[in-house]
């Protein structure tokens, strides 16, 4: 039996919520036959095993990632931002003017 840690029962929730799915029965029965070695329920196994994926597809999602040569142009230009030009200053100013007469 696998060292197979329950990650979704630490999240402090009620199992209220429901997750149906159709799959292949040759996918069932690996699924079932892994929750089994796991030590674990289907649901259980199930449910961890979509949670630790789906929290490391969000993960991916939220990072950015550069190439050395991108991640110095982008701090480069955090720490020198360039001037505003007159189409952004025209812009804020008519931000200010609408947010003002909104109040």
């Amino acid at each position: 039996m696998l060292g197979i840690t329950d990650h979704a029962s630490s999240v402090p929730e009620r199992n209220d919520a429901r997750l149906n799915i159709r799959t292949k029965a040759s996918i069932k029965e690996a699924i079932e036959k892994a929750a089994e070695l796991s030590g674990m329920d289907l649901s259980t196994f199930t449910t961890n095993a979509a949670y630790l994926r789906a929290k490391d597809v969000i993960a991916v999602h939220e990072r950015t990632f550069l190439e050395p040569v991108d991640h110095t142009a982008f701090f480069d230009a955090l720490d020198r931002p360039a001037a505003p030009t007159q189409k952004l200053l025209a812009a804020a100013k008519q931000h200010k003017e609408m947010v003002a007469t909104s109040e």
